[in-house]
């Protein structure tokens, strides 16, 4: 079963500094037929104009992994940590028992495009960190690079969740396969390009929700980018 989530379909947010595309209800954005899929609660698409981003803010029991896409987005949170991650690089913050932290787009010229994701923990209420490391897009290119999981396996990130997240950026005509243990959970969301997944067609900002099946695979129409998520069964 491959559910589509179409990119239109999903939530928009223009508050002038920022542009949110929700693919799961946020914020002033609810649809209660769109709550997440699994443990997987929040993939937001943002845009964020130069010298602008969200002040200090809290999380509790979330593990939130940043993506970028162009641009920089500046970090600083309570427990110390600051930094800019860029394109080539990802971000996890495990929110745990509670987090206080800002992020800002440091251009003064560039727009900052990322996707924000939030998986919820499998344990509640263990310590927040923090954990910034290389993603180079090279990595990526033809085959399922590993981003995040549950042991930091293949130089991935850790997250306290059973769940793995992949990217993958393949060149018109590729494609990669992956087999789906059942009774697990896949999402795919499209960064860019045109995918099919099973013969499907997907584009850029489109999802599919994936249950009961053991086999994916993934062809590129056109140059494509997209993230796999792994996930356990809900």
């Amino acid at each position: 079963m491959i559910l589509p989530r179409l990119s239109a379909a999903r939530g928009f947010a223009d508050h002038g500094w920022l542009q949110a595309r929700h693919s799961f209800s946020f914020a002033d954005y609810y649809d209660p037929a769109e709550m997440g899929w699994g443990v997987l609660r929040v993939i937001n698409e943002d845009r964020v104009a130069p010298g602008s981003g969200f002040g200090r803010h809290g999380h509790r029991d979330m593990e939130i992994v940043t993506y970028i896409l162009s641009g920089a987005l500046e970090h600083q949170d309570s427990l110390g940590h600051g930094g800019i991650i860029r394109r080539g690089e990802v971000q996890r913050m495990t929110a745990g028992k509670g987090i206080l932290h800002s992020e800002f787009n440091p251009s003064a010229s560039e727009e900052t495009h990322l996707l924000q994701i939030w998986i919820e923990p499998a344990v509640r209420g263990t310590p927040a960190s923090y954990e910034q490391q290389a993603l180079p897009v090279d990595s990526m290119r033809g085959r399922l690079r590993l981003v995040a999981s549950p042991d930091g396996a293949e130089d991935s990130t850790t997250i306290g969740q059973d769940a793995r997240l992949y990217a993958s950026h393949l060149a018109a005509g590729e494609g990669v396969d992956y087999a789906l243990t059942e009774p697990r959970l896949a999402y795919v969301h499209v960064v860019c390009g045109r995918l099919a997944i099973n013969g499907q067609i997907f584009t850029g900002g489109d999802g599919a929700k994936i249950a009961d099946e053991t086999l994916l695979q993934f062809t590129a129409e056109e140059e494509t980018e997209f993230l796999l998520f792994d996930l356990p069964p809900a």
